[in-house]
């Protein structure tokens, strides 16, 4: 009996009472004071944009001029303008004005209290494209059916979209020649790809389509020497040999009695290659 006694006060016995999971009390006060700051501070930037979005007085315009007319900024401005002084939206604004032919890029700024500010830099021809085109500094096609087109610009030809490839090689044919006092006066990419090329003095190089730069360097290396006091004399210069150069004379030239007549050829030369 008593061993059952024993067993009953083990189980009348109370069970520690678990962790119980509790909420974090919120100070609610506090919270709703915080939430309120922040509306009432949105609620005043808002009712402050709208007292200062008073409409735009005057739009202030920078720049050189001497391509594009300030009145066509303005007006291009003028009709991207979709607000008022706080409200406009001054990349619309930006975009609508670098949209202009001659404009390469725009700044655009308020100027308190009702003013825009417009400051453009205009784009720089740096050569000829065909007949008529110009391209930029980058080698982009800035305009085309350009009436009176710059005569001292270089001239730049090839097809449709190969203007900065074009533009590219023209850089680094002008860099390596203006070292040795020769200037491009043009460059033409044709449609089978082959290059060529008229300096100021009126020769003209071939350079063909295969291993251009490989035939820029003995142009560089030989032939620039050789035309060097003969250019009024020569027509062209082909440099599509494998391992040479022929010149070509003007008609009206007297060859003098201890010169080649046709062409350096250097050793290993196969002849014409394209």
């Amino acid at each position: 009996m008593g061993f059952f006694r024993k067993r009953n006060r083990n189980r009348n016995r109370r069970k520690p009472a678990g962790r119980r999971f509790e909420l974090p009390k919120l100070e609610w006060t506090r919270a709703s004071r915080a939430a309120g700051a922040v509306a009432a501070l949105a609620a005043l930037g808002v009712l402050l944009a709208i007292g200062l979005d008073r409409p735009v007085r005057s739009i202030v315009i920078d720049g050189p001029f001497q391509r594009v007319a300030a009145v066509e900024v303005q007006q291009a401005a003028l009709g991207a303008l979709n607000g008022g002084f706080v409200s406009a939206d001054l990349d619309r604004l930006r975009s609508a004005v670098e949209a202009l032919t001659w404009v390469d890029r725009a700044r655009v700024q308020r100027l308190w209290p009702d003013r825009i500010r417009i400051e453009i830099v205009e784009q720089q021809a740096a050569a000829r494209w065909g007949e008529d085109g110009l391209l930029n500094t980058r080698g982009e096609l800035i305009a085309t059916g350009v009436r009176h087109v710059p005569p001292e610009l270089p001239r730049l030809d090839g097809p449709t979209s190969t203007e900065s490839l074009v533009a590219q090689r023209f850089l680094a044919i002008q860099d390596r020649l203006g070292r040795l006092g020769l200037q491009v006066a043009a460059l033409r990419l044709d449609a089978r790809g082959a290059w060529e090329l008229d300096l100021s003095t009126g020769v003209t190089v071939r350079l063909g389509r295969r291993q251009v730069d490989e035939r820029m360097d003995r142009f560089v290396e030989f032939a620039a020497q050789v035309i060097a006091g003969n250019a009024a004399e020569i027509r062209y210069v082909d440099m599509r040999y494998s391992n040479g150069f022929a010149i070509g004379w003007r008609a009206n030239r007297k060859p003098k009695d201890d010169e080649p007549v046709f062409a350096v050829q250097l050793q290993g030369d196969r002849g014409i290659d394209g």
